[in-house]
């Protein structure tokens, strides 16, 4: 009669995770990252936030752009599968610097 190892699918770990780590040179990831940072000019975004003395912070564009760039590479469209990816994909949290940006956010920088 075979043997097997015992396993529980209850059993817990905890990971460490660096995001910085996740995003190695010579990937995609890597490229849009560069590139969003240092050679795309975000200030036509700066006219629509609204919230210099009142309401929250805003997530930086630049954020929402890596995430949106990277999730049209893996064929993700849907604003609702990007926020998913942000919670779900160590890829798309680094991308997003574990801000976790909400399906409505991701979509006003599309419109």
């Amino acid at each position: 009669m075979a043997k097997y190892r015992e396993y529980s699918p209850k059993q817990t770990r905890q990971l460490l995770v660096a995001l910085s780590d996740q995003i190695q040179p010579g990937t995609i990831e890597y490229s849009i990252n560069y590139l969003v940072d240092h050679h795309v000019n975000l200030s036509v975004f700066d006219s629509r936030y609204c919230n210099d003395d009142t309401g929250a912070p805003a997530i930086d564009p630049a954020i929402i752009l890596k995430v949106i760039l990277f999730a049209y590479s893996r064929g993700i469209i849907s604003s609702r599968r990007i926020a998913q990816a942000c919670e779900e994909n160590v890829v798309f949290m680094a991308l997003s610097a574990d801000t976790r940006p909400h399906f409505t956010t991701i979509r006003s920088l599309l419109n």
